[in-house]
C-alpha cells in the first residue's frame, strides 16, 4: 500500500519526460478497459441464462452515465491498444528506444485520428436515441444495478484473502524459495510473451468488435424493433430485444460454422487472460513488501480469470430458444412501468 502511495505522489509531482505519462495511461486505459470487460461479460451470459436481467443490463447501458462511460471506455480501449503496439515494437527493437518520446506522441495523435471520426459517428446514435422516444431508467436505478458487482467483487477479493491465508499457514518457511523462484521466473517470461503476442491479436478482433456493437451499430439499436442485426447479412431483431439481437448474431451459420460464436470466444480467451494478467502486474507491484497480499492478489486474478471464462465459454455454447425471447419481450414490456 505505502508503494502505491509513493506512485500517486509521485505522479503527480513529476515533470519530467513522456515515458511516466505513457506508463501511467497505459495502465489506467488497461484498468478502466478491464473493470467493463468483467461487467460484459457477466451480463452478456445473462441473455442465456437469465433473459430478464440481461434485458435490464442493456437499459442501463442506455443511461446517460452508461453513455458517457461508453465514450471513455472506447477512448480507453484505442489508446491502449495503440501503445500497446508502441511498446511490442519498442520491446523487438531495443535500438529506438531513443525514440520512445516522440512515438508517444505519436501514439497520441494516431489515437486522435482515430477516436474523432469514432466519437462523431457515436454520438450520432446518442443524439437519435435522446431526440427521439427513447426511455431511459432513473439514475438511483442504475446505481441500484451496480450492487451485485460490487458485491461479487468484494466477495473474490475476501476469498482471496482467504485462500492466501490459509495457504501461508500450511506452507510456512520458504524451505522451496528457491525452486519455486526458478519456477517462476520461467513462467514470467511466458507470460511476457504471451502479453505481447495476445496483444497483436487482440487489436483486429477488439476493434472489430468496437467498430460492429458501437459505431455501425450502438448500444441503443440492440433494442431497436426490425432493425438489421450487424454481421448478419440482413437478419432482423424482430422482438427489438438485446437478448433477441444476441441470439440473431450468435446462431448466423456460414458454411455450418456458428463465425460469430467462435470469433466471441477467441475474443473472450484472449481478453480475459491478458486483462486478468495485466491485473496482476498492477496488483503484485503494489504488495510485494506483504506476500499475503501478493499471494492475494495472484489468486483474485485467477478466480476472476476462472469465473469469467466460464460464465462466457458456457454462454457462448448455450442456446437461446423461444421461451428466452419470450421472457426477454415481456421483462421489455415492464421496464419503465
Amino acid at each position: 500500500m505505502t508503494s502505491l502511495v509513493i506512485t500517486v505522489r509521485e505522479s503527480l509531482r513529476y515533470r519530467g519526460a513522456t515515458g511516466q505519462w505513457s506508463w501511467i495511461l497505459h495502465r489506467l486505459a488497461g484498468l478502466g478497459t478491464l473493470l467493463f470487460l468483467i461487467l460484459h461479460v457477466i451480463d452478456t451470459s445473462w441473455a442465456v441464462f437469465y433473459p430478464e436481467k440481461y434485458v435490464e443490463a442493456i437499459a442501463t447501458y442506455q443511461s446517460p452515465l452508461f453513455t458517457i462511460g461508453e465514450f471513455a471506455l472506447v477512448a480507453a480501449v484505442v489508446y491502449h491498444a495503440i501503445n500497446g503496439l508502441r511498446i511490442i515494437l519498442l520491446d523487438y527493437r531495443p535500438d529506438l528506444w531513443q525514440y520512445q518520446g516522440r512515438a508517444f506522441y505519436i501514439v497520441l495523435a494516431i489515437s486522435a485520428i482515430i477516436l474523432v471520426p469514432v466519437f462523431i459517428l457515436m454520438f450520432g446514435h446518442v443524439l437519435n436515441f435522446y431526440g427521439g422516444e427513447g426511455s431511459v431508467l432513473p439514475l438511483g436505478d442504475v446505481l441500484v444495478a451496480q450492487l451485485p458487482f460490487v458485491a461479487g467483487f468484494a466477495a473474490a477479493i475476501l476469498a482471496a484473502l482467504l485462500y492466501s491465508l490459509i495457504y501461508g499457514l500450511l506452507a510456512g518457511g520458504n524451505a522451496a524459495a528457491t525452486a519455486s523462484q526458478l519456477r517462476g521466473s520461467s513462467l514470467e517470461r511466458f507470460w511476457w510473451s504471451f502479453m505481447r503476442i495476445s496483444g497483436l491479436l487482440i487489436v483486429p478482433l477488439v476493434f472489430g468488435h468496437l467498430a460492429m456493437m458501437h459505431i455501425l451499430q450502438g448500444v441503443f439499436d440492440l433494442t431497436a424493433q426490425a432493425q438489421t442485426v450487424v454481421g448478419t447479412g440482413g437478419l432482423v431483431n424482430e422482438t427489438g430485444t438485446a437478448v433477441e439481437f444476441v441470439a440473431t448474431r450468435w446462431n448466423l451459420l456460414v458454411g455450418g460454422v456458428a463465425i460469430w460464436r467462435i470469433y466471441d470466444c477467441a475474443l473472450l480467451l484472449l481478453v480475459v487472460l491478458h486483462g486478468l494478467n495485466g491485473l496482476r502486474y498492477v496488483l503484485t507491484d503494489y504488495t510485494t513488501q506483504t506476500p499475503l497480499l501478493r499471494r492475494a492478489s495472484v489468486y483474485l486474478c485467477v478466480i476472476t480469470a476462472v469465473v469469467l471464462l466460464a460464465l462466457g465459454v458456457g454462454a457462448l455454447i448455450g442456446t437461446i430458444d423461444q421461451g428466452a425471447l419470450q421472457m426477454a419481450a415481456d421483462a421489455a414490456s415492464r421496464l419503465y412501468e
